[in-house]
């Protein structure tokens, strides 16, 4: 068994006004149950973030990647399944209806765009995922600043 840590992919999906996109996993999956999440996933073999992540937009919302902003940050933790991971989160832009993302069915159960004042809603669930969805939002409003200048 490899002791290398998964390789994940994480996409916070950014509107014309500054709100990112969330979308809350179901309560039945394994990992953060319930929890608001960004988009993403494990790299597939062989593939790259970015591939990562035009790969993961498209099969859980429908849309496409139509510009990669900049990194937000690389995130190390170990999931409900004692696997560590290493996730690369990066701010992007896309193409497609944003008021009708297509979630994926028994994955994600629905969706929400915050602004910086709505964070307090990642901390639903906070004991699952120790308040990491939140830090990683936190980091990307202040990416989206910085890259905004």
């Amino acid at each position: 068994m490899s002791t290398e840590p998964l390789r994940c992919a994480g996409a916070l999906i950014v509107r014309d006004d500054g709100r990112i996109f969330f979308q809350r996993r179901s309560p039945e999956r394994r990992l953060f149950p319930d929890c608001w999440d960004v988009v993403g996933g494990h790299l597939e073999p062989g593939e790259d973030v970015e591939a990562a992540l035009r790969r993961e937009v498209t099969e859980e919302t429908g849309w496409t990647v139509a510009q990669m902003l900049g990194p937000v940050g690389e995130y190390r933790y170990v999931g409900d399944d004692g696997l560590p991971r290493v996730e690369s989160d990066w701010l992007v832009r896309v193409d497609g209806d944003l008021d009708r993302p297509r979630l994926e069915a028994g994955k994600h159960t629905e969706f929400r765009w915050l602004g910086e004042q709505d964070l307090d809603l990642l901390d639903e669930h906070r004991h699952v995922n120790d308040g990491l969805i939140r830090r990683i939002a936190e980091e990307a409003f202040a990416a989206l600043r910085s890259t905004s200048r």
